[in-house]
């Protein structure tokens, strides 16, 4: 390994759009935001050093047998996160970036392209939702005192955002503009002046040619060359170098390995897709990682589950390679029967759950009649109890995630047919201190759930299991939101050392029902005495309501509020106890 004479950010980048320059199978996904690139751009255009980076010279031989990746240029958050496969020409050689990728990806992306995040609040499917961006520097001014650390004012700004008001100096200027710059001197004058921008203010012409200097003259890429074609060599040398700053995972560089070794599929490619077929795909809205494909592949193959490059061989990838297409399938299945048990990102408190649902269906050989059948019905029923029980108990899903999930394979192997083995897998939890029984203490702690938490929903559709989750349903405030302000609530009668009692209240579990969602938006602010009296065609169909959601004797107006709520409370307590207080013994041993 010899260090190299430093190169500028231009040609460094050339280098990158020529093709010199590609990215090895084991480097991980691109992650800086936006802010990252900024603080980057704003370094190297102070002069300050901006780290080292090691670069493996491939030869022709060594490059045949692995898999390489370009850069990415355009980066949008949803529809182009991933950098593209690389072709390299048979007989050709090439530079592979073992540390440095993220800095000079960020650096690529700031002067050839544009950064594309979610806007927020926006909806994840919105056309509008990732504007296009591109990084600008401000010439007239320097950043707010606000931007601490920050010497330039370098923002991502759309091409709206940019454009100067009427009459005034285009002060915003594409840091890639500067490629395009013969020289530095007249050239820059003229750019300045062709923006309408004043030469002799303090300040402006500085601004564009510290741009210049930091991009075409100065040379701040250090580098060191690394001409071993030894591949454990270099992969020991990749996992030291990237020990620190954003931590390389386990799944990055096994993904990676995975990717070197499939011989018919591109492990790497075909675990993004799964990804975002997840995610994105039909009415799914989750965020399940490729942490999660990975370990549903490992089960599924049923060889060994814990993340560790010695478990990564060449025999196991094969296996996972091969029962890959089912794993596929199995876990779109998986995801789409966690939709229609009404679950999304946002009530999904723990994305493992959805890997031995996967591995039941992969390994009992269930296709999509598993999904909707009625001769599925009662056992798609059991399966949901007890995905909402896990996802209630707090511990389930986090330490001993290896062993929970090696106990639940051996659960499901072991039971004939075609029924998810709940009491079995419920021992075999309970016996590794995984039980899914719920102590009194429990209970009154869901109790005390709040609108919007996480494991508010699972809650909900456990106490009253009668609806079809399928379609949309939103949590609701039995009592609104609306009329708890405190003079709403003196105005109603409420005494004023109650108001912030009413006011703790009206978010928690008591005051909350599901309800599709558009008799939800139909709802809206109505007290639910009046609502209940207007929303259904007959009394027998508004009697079943309220039985059904333990709503008897809702008062007239705020005022009984906490009336009903401790009435409900302890309505709610006794459906809990009857749900949750079945102890599941674990097995003698």
């Amino acid at each position: 390994m010899t260090f190299q004479t430093p190169v500028t950010v231009e040609e460094v980048l050339s280098g990158i759009h020529a093709k010199q320059y590609l990215l090895p199978a084991i480097q991980r996904e691109f992650v800086w935001d936006q802010e990252q690139i900024r603080r980057l751009f704003d370094s190297l255009m102070r002069g300050y050093p901006i780290g080292s980076f090691l670069f493996w010279k491939v030869n022709e031989t060594t490059a045949a047998s692995y898999t390489f990746y370009d850069f990415l240029t355009h980066y949008h958050e949803r529809d182009n996160p991933y950098a593209t496969r690389a072709v390299v020409p048979t007989g050709n050689s090439t530079i592979a970036i073992l540390d440095g990728q993220q800095r000079l990806t960020s650096l690529n992306i700031a002067i050839y392209g544009s950064h594309s995040e979610k806007k927020k609040y926006a909806w994840w499917n919105s056309a509008d939702a990732f504007p296009k961006k591109r990084l600008h520097l401000n010439l007239l001014a320097d950043p707010d005192h606000e931007e601490l650390g920050l010497r330039y004012d370098l923002r991502f700004l759309s091409d709206a955002e940019a454009q100067p008001e009427p009459g005034e100096p285009a002060g915003w200027y594409p840091v890639g503009d500067i490629l395009a710059l013969a020289n530095a001197g007249r050239a820059l004058m003229n750019a300045l002046h062709e923006r309408s921008i004043d030469t002799n203010q303090p300040g402006n012409y500085d601004r564009l040619y510290a741009l210049y200097e930091a991009v075409r003259v100065n040379r701040p890429i250090n580098y060191y060359l690394e001409t071993s074609q030894d591949a454990d060599k270099v992969l020991d040398i990749f996992v030291r170098v990237n020990s620190g700053g954003t931590a390389l995972s386990y799944s990055d560089l096994l993904l990676s390995m995975a990717t070197n070794q499939w011989q018919q599929l591109d492990a790497r490619e075909e675990v993004r897709a799964l990804v975002q077929e997840l995610n994105t795909g039909g009415s799914r809205q989750f965020s399940f990682s490729k942490d999660v494909v990975l370990k549903t592949a490992l089960m599924v193959a049923g060889v060994d589950l814990r993340f560790r490059v010695s478990n990564f061989t060449q025999e196991n990838m094969k296996k996972v390679e091969e029962s890959w297409d089912v794993t596929r399938a199995a876990l779109i299945r998986a995801a789409t029967l966690l939709t229609r048990f009404g679950l999304s990102s946002r009530s999904l408190t723990a994305h493992s759950v959805v890997i031995p649902i996967a591995y039941f269906l992969a390994s009992k050989g269930l296709d999509d009649s598993y999904l909707d059948s009625s001769a599925h019905a009662a056992d798609r029923k059991s399966l949901q109890t007890w995905v909402n029980r896990s996802l209630m108990k707090r511990g389930i899903w986090g330490s001993g995630l290896d062993t929970t999930l090696a106990r639940i394979r051996l659960a499901i192997d072991e039971h004939l047919g075609g029924k998810f083995p709940v009491a079995a897998v419920q021992h075999g939890m309970a016996a590794i201190g995984k039980s899914l029984e719920f102590e009194p203490t429990e209970i009154d702690e869901l109790l005390e759930l709040k609108y919007g938490h996480q494991r508010t929903f699972p809650v909900l559709a456990m106490l009253y299991p009668g609806l079809d989750l399928s379609k949309a349903f939103h949590e609701d405030h039995i009592f609104p939101r609306s009329v708890f302000t405190p003079r709403r609530l003196l105005r109603a009668g409420v005494a004023h050392e109650d108001v912030e009692t009413f006011r703790g209240a009206v978010d928690r579990l008591p005051n909350l029902q599901l309800l599709a969602g558009l008799a939800n938006v139909e709802k809206q602010a109505s007290l639910p005495a009046a609502w209940l009296s207007a929303a259904f065609g007959s009394p027998q169909q508004r009697d079943t309501y309220i039985n059904e959601n333990d709503l008897q004797d809702v008062p007239e107006d705020v005022a009984d509020f906490l009336t009903f709520y401790e009435r409900r409370k302890s309505a709610l307590r006794a459906r809990l106890h009857a749900l949750l207080g079945e102890r599941v013994a674990a097995p003698r041993a």
